[in-house]
């Protein structure tokens, strides 16, 4: 991939240029990242290590965990090294290479949050074809399906935006490398870039959370419709709870961030959502499925206090 720019090096502005302030923000996003990888990789283990957890839902869940980890990773270690430094600065490869995770694995945990919305729909409306229909291979096939769309969507924008001629300034306005910032310092026209943000981009995005709106149209129908019990609404519900909270906090801010794909002046509106889906959001999706979900607490008690005895029995 060739580029004929003669900006060499970006340089990200980031949140805040408040010193103390920056002390401060490091020790939250550090405590951030730390829970996001402990709470994500807790589940990652008790998903791997419990047979009874060997379930297309958990094989979803320790998948949306992984995602979780890595796209935390892209963004909050480099937010990290900018509190640090008074200049923090990326190399234009540096950048598409952080853009094309980005999006990569932003995309690709949208469409496993429709994946996941189809197996509860399976789980409550056709129970007794449930294993039949979401076997291995298949489950396999549309977690593949998920990171492929997401490859190809993102490889798809790091190759438009390469090509565009950056000729200075080189402030990206963001505390990392996204599109509408970058845009900003182009040079050239970025007409395909605002057009395949606008139509691309809002199909991934808005594809799954249709899918997830319909899926859950149909349960609440089936529901409505076949189940009387209290009983069974409490069970439907307690499944599709947690993942309706997680969808929840990942669409809202990225539907405000990508339906207006503008380039303006909104970059600390900008900023601040890209924060909370890339930093916060990630932090809190382990909390909310071991807190509503008995067989992952009860899994993580039997490892932990397995673990603890061979630790106490050396």
């Amino acid at each position: 991939m060739e580029n004929q720019t003669k900006v060499e090096q970006f340089i990200l502005l980031g949140l805040n240029n408040d010193l103390k302030l920056q002390y401060i923000l490091f020790a939250i996003f550090l405590l951030l990242y730390m829970a996001t990888l402990v709470g994500n990789g807790t589940i990652v283990t008790v998903v791997l290590a419990e047979p009874r957890l060997h379930s297309p839902m958990y094989f979803f869940l320790g998948n949306l965990s992984c995602f979780d980890i890595f796209f935390s990773t892209v963004t909050v270690p480099k937010t990290l090294a900018g509190f640090l430094t008074d200049l923090q600065t990326i190399s234009f490869n540096g950048c598409m290479v952080q853009l094309f995770f980005f999006y990569f694995l932003g995309s690709g945990e949208g469409i496993l949050l429709g994946i996941m919305a189809y197996d509860r729909y399976v789980a409550i409306c056709n129970p007794l074809r449930y294993t039949l229909i979401m076997r291995k291979e298949f489950c396999v096939l549309m977690a593949t399906a998920a990171l492929s769309t997401g490859f190809f969507h993102a490889l798809m924008h790091v190759v438009v935006t390469a090509r565009l001629p950056f000729c200075g300034p080189n402030l990206i306005e963001h505390f990392i490398c996204d599109i509408k910032p970058l845009l900003k310092l182009a040079c050239g026209s970025t007409y395909l870039n605002l057009m395949l943000l606008s139509t691309v981009t809002s199909c991934v995005v808005m594809g799954p959370f249709i899918f997830i709106l319909l899926s859950y149209l149909y349960i609440i129908t089936f529901l409505l419709c076949k189940v009387q019990s209290q009983r069974g609404w409490q069970k439907a519900f307690s499944t599709c709870g947690s993942h309706l909270t997680v969808v929840a906090l990942l669409y809202v801010p990225v539907l405000f961030n990508y339906m207006l794909p503008t380039v303006g002046t909104s970059s600390q509106r900008d900023m601040i959502i890209t924060l909370i889906y890339s930093a916060i959001t990630p932090v809190l999706n382990p909390f909310i499925y071991t807190l509503r979900n008995r067989d992952v607490k009860m899994e993580m008690k039997k490892l932990f206090k397995k673990k603890t005895y061979t630790f106490s029995f050396h």
